[in-house]
């Protein structure tokens, strides 16, 4: 169809005949929008690169639905292209960040993105609105979760989206999407992996970063060194934690065989935060700028960051952030509220500033909204109860961890994922972990799954490195003309400012500077072999 048949269709009566299974369509608006131009910057787009377009022209279309019986209402927001650019024949769908489904200004500019690719592209809010934590949905009174809200946010609306806008795009142009997929980060990449899990047929292509694939744990473990710090009564200045943060670096930045700034071998990083106490740091702003000495209570927050959770008898049970990660900066990566070991110390006392992506977690599902519940008065031993009840009443729902994807590799799907070594936010040992175990139970993983380890990346962007921008593409070559992708350029700024072209590549492989290059700068004197 041409230009202007596409806009005189965007009309409601265009998508009379809309309907998937268990809802009921309760309104369908439309809205032909003209002269749009947007600068989309890269980070947004997780893994494509910064993108330009003017005077686009595409149809918006707002179905608001319900699933009878169950009193929601939820919005699936879909983007038609109708010129400049003109349709690719693609659908991209968008995933949310933190508590929030879609339809926020994260997701909308991953959409304007894909729109200027000439995408058909959408997001959900899962029924939820604009809230931007749980506290407004998850009960339906105190001690009574909202199930049905909880189920639309972990998968169902995600079914339906799939399922609404392709029928929209079918309908519009009068022709479904040649190929479908999925693009998202923290959040949206949690949403993409249940996707192939729960709707293997949703979508041929599912790009995820740093997925929060174990919610269930990590919920919780965001908030292990504030209660480290809580059981102990100590709150370290952010500058002794970072002093530690960047002697490890110092030390482990050339196991890789470059000198850069950034630890690339987490695996061979040892440093022991012990040694760092007693040590003096100057210019501390928490301390009005003053000298500081690195305290005992600083190392063992650094250590138990480290190392992950804990049981009451000193057993480890879930990961901890990488050596070099920067756990007390705040705004470090786009998603990120805070570190999860910072303190405040404005009021001339230190107290721990906890991440309310786990506080709104244990509060609303863990606790249930109980008045009498008191998280600062939560000790280690109640605080492993709190973890083990979360995750042994809500893993079935939320968590993205069955390592069977045998029906989406059936389905022809692919998948490439990302996840930053230095994430503040989310273990990047957990998404190796949940790579590792659908190879073992599926020995063709690498022909339909890869994944990419980023150094000095923090939680779906910031830090050291850029993203991977250029995977997107890759995941599309490999969808549609089956060429895999292997190593995937990145580019990264390292301690002297400058930026240098790397490569990233698929795990298990590892980036090695080749002999007799001495450039790190240039892309070319990089090649991916076995780890050691």
């Amino acid at each position: 169809m041409d230009a202007a048949s596409l806009s005189t269709a965007c009309a409601p009566s265009t998508f009379a005949g809309l309907a998937a299974f268990g809802t009921e369509i309760l309104s369908i608006d439309t809205r032909l929008v003209t002269n749009f131009s947007a600068y989309v910057l890269d980070i947004p787009r997780w893994t494509a690169p910064t993108i330009y377009y003017e005077n686009a022209t595409f149809c918006n279309v707002t179905v608001s639905y319900t699933h009878p019986g169950q009193n929601d209402n939820i919005i699936v927001e879909t983007w038609l292209p109708v010129e400049n650019p003109s349709w690719n024949e693609r659908l991209q769908a968008v995933g949310g960040g933190s508590w929030i489904a879609g339809r926020f200004a994260t997701s909308y500019e991953t959409m304007k993105g894909a729109l200027g690719d000439g995408y058909v592209t959408t997001t959900t809010d899962a029924g939820l609105g604009s809230a931007q934590d749980p506290r407004k949905w998850a009960l339906n009174s105190a001690g009574n979760v909202n199930w049905y809200n909880f189920n639309n946010f972990a998968s169902v609306s995600l079914g339906d989206q799939a399922t609404l806008s392709k029928s929209l795009t079918a309908s519009f142009y009068r022709k479904p999407p040649a190929y479908s997929y999925w693009n998202g980060c923290s959040q949206g990449g949690r949403q993409g992996l249940m996707l192939a899990q729960r709707y293997p047929e949703a979508y041929d292509g599912i790009s995820v970063g740093a997925p929060i694939l174990y919610s269930t744990l990590t919920g919780t473990s965001l908030y292990w060194p504030q209660e480290v710090m809580k059981v102990l009564d100590r709150y370290p200045y952010n500058c002794e934690m970072d002093a530690i943060t960047a002697a490890a670096t110092k030390k482990c930045d050339k196991l890789d065989g470059v000198e850069d700034g950034i630890v690339a071998d987490i695996d061979g990083c040892a440093f022991d935060p012990f040694s760092m106490v007693g040590k003096k740091v100057k210019n501390c702003a928490q301390a009005g700028n003053k000298t500081v000495e690195i305290g005992l209570a600083a190392a063992v927050v650094v250590n138990a960051t480290w190392q992950g959770m804990v049981t009451p008898d000193g057993k480890p049970f879930w990961y901890g952030l990488s050596p070099g990660t920067w756990i007390s900066a705040e705004g470090d990566g786009m998603l990120t509220l805070t570190g999860t070991a910072a303190t405040n110390c404005s009021s001339g006392t230190c107290v721990g500033v906890p991440s309310d992506l786990t506080v709104s977690w244990i509060d609303m599902f863990v606790a249930k909204g109980d008045p009498k519940f008191d998280l600062n008065k939560v000790g280690y031993e109640e605080f492993y109860d709190i973890v083990k009840y979360g995750r042994q009443v809500y893993r079935s729902a939320l968590d993205t961890d069955d390592p069977d994807l045998s029906k989406f590799q059936k389905a022809g799907g692919k998948i490439v994922s990302f996840h930053g070594l230095w994430d503040s936010l989310i273990p990047a040992a957990a998404t190796r972990q949940y790579y590792n175990e659908v190879s073992s139970v599926m020995p063709g993983t690498h022909d339909f799954f890869r994944h990419y380890e980023v150094p000095g990346l923090s939680h779906c962007a910031g830090h050291a490195s850029g993203q991977p921008t250029g995977l997107f593409e890759q995941l599309r070559t490999w969808v549609e003309k089956g060429v895999a992708p292997e190593e995937s350029p990145v580019n990264v700024t390292v301690s002297d400012g400058s930026t240098h072209q790397r490569i990233l590549c698929p795990y298990p492989k590892v980036a090695k500077l080749r002999k007799g290059c001495r450039d790190p700068a240039d892309a070319k004197c990089w090649k991916c072999v076995k780890r050691e």
